[in-house]
């Protein structure tokens, strides 16, 4: 029987892990056994993911687991569509990535892959009862309103090019269209607590943007920069020469690199921390599996997103990279994929790729603005 594409796995293993026993545990139970597997997780992630004994990439199934901000101009609400996908026209070409309904859903994944991988936690940076939150690259807005709901005390702010996030939200939380890399219009010291996440792949200039947030972040707030290093990792030998993911990730390197991206930036992220002023920079990085292949079930689900966000989204990731940056044909990167696909269902290879939390303070006495 042909296995049904990865999208679906995703959604058969949410609903499979939603379901109720038939006889509940008590519910101290319970909440122990999320405990661990949550530490599980955490201490697998930092250090070696123990792989499933089967490599076989079967059917997976498991039993463990308003107001609305109208202070949008309708002109940012035009697109650009280009080889049968939509693009933002709010400062064109600025970021290489569609914007459909698609590539919305994948976003929404990469959001849940993060909150599994991560405990539940939506930041790591010690917060105090936070009363203005910027989140840069709102994307779909689902960070902004989670972490509305967490802090309803604060006003959250989520800032993108692109005008597709919800009509309802929380009354804590707007969004606006903005270029975070074009001057800030918010007075120095607005906010207590900046978040950025999966940014990596379109700022150019980090050293400006981080300059920016040090200088509208109030004396003793936070930032926080969470980004997936595109670099396919394996601690085992099972990665070949030719791994398909491996030549994707660096031809998408390539491309961007002709705008001005450079894809692996992540690893300098704590230092540009340090280089704009801020202290107490703290980094934890995490291992997130592509692909089913790890034997703990919460691990299994991580690596079922990450893989579902890869293989739903290479023709997304690779259209413009591929086609603005490099010249290829909209003909020979629906070629080149087939083979990207065909090593993404292989799950005898125990790849995986990097996870960068990086996050630090504002001195609470802080030298004048730079």
């Amino acid at each position: 029987m042909a296995e049904p594409p990865p999208v679906l796995q995703a959604e058969k293993l949410q609903r499979s892990s939603s379901k109720s026993p038939s006889r509940s545990p008590p519910a101290k139970e319970q909440e122990n056994f999320q405990q661990t597997q949550a530490d599980i997780v955490a201490h697998q992630a930092e250090t070696i993911i123990e792989a499933e004994d089967d490599s076989e990439d079967a059917g997976y199934e498991t039993e463990a687991e308003s107001r609305a901000s109208t202070s949008i101009s309708p002109s940012v609400r035009d697109y650009e569509f280009e080889h049968g996908r939509r693009y933002h026209k709010f400062r064109e070409g600025r970021y290489q990535f569609p914007n459909d309904e698609s590539e919305q859903a994948r976003e929404d994944m990469k959001h849940a892959m993060v909150v599994n991988l991560c405990g539940g936690k939506l930041h790591y940076a010690p917060l105090n009862y936070p009363q203005n939150i910027l989140d840069i690259g709102t994307g779909t807005g689902i960070w902004a309103i989670d972490v509305g709901d967490e802090y309803p005390g604060a006003q959250v702010l989520g800032i993108d090019l692109s005008p597709i996030q919800p009509v309802w939200v929380p009354p804590n939380v707007k969004f606006m269209v903005d270029d975070a890399e074009a001057p800030w219009l918010h007075p120095p010291n607005a906010f207590d607590f900046v978040h950025i996440r999966h940014m990596n792949s379109s700022i150019k200039n980090w050293p400006r943007l981080l300059t920016q947030a040090y200088n509208h972040i109030q004396p003793g707030g936070w930032i926080e920069l969470q980004e997936l290093q595109f670099i396919v990792k394996c601690d085992d030998g099972t990665m070949k020469d030719d791994y398909g993911v491996e030549n994707f990730l660096r031809f998408v390197k390539e491309g961007l690199a002709v705008f001005g991206v450079d894809l692996l930036s992540v690893t300098g992220n704590a230092q540009r921390l340090r280089d704009a002023g801020f202290v107490n920079v703290e980094e934890k990085v995490f291992k997130i599996p592509l692909g089913i292949w790890p034997k703990n079930k919460t691990m299994k689900l991580i690596g079922l997103y990450l893989r579902s966000v890869i293989y739903d989204g290479l023709q997304g990731i690779a259209l413009g990279p591929f086609t603005r940056g490099l010249k290829w044909t909209p003909e020979a990167v629906e070629v080149f994929l087939v083979g990207v696909r065909k090593s993404l269902m292989n799950a005898s290879t125990h790849s995986y790729l990097p996870f960068h939390v990086v996050y630090g303070q504002k001195p609470v006495e802080s030298p004048d603005d730079h």
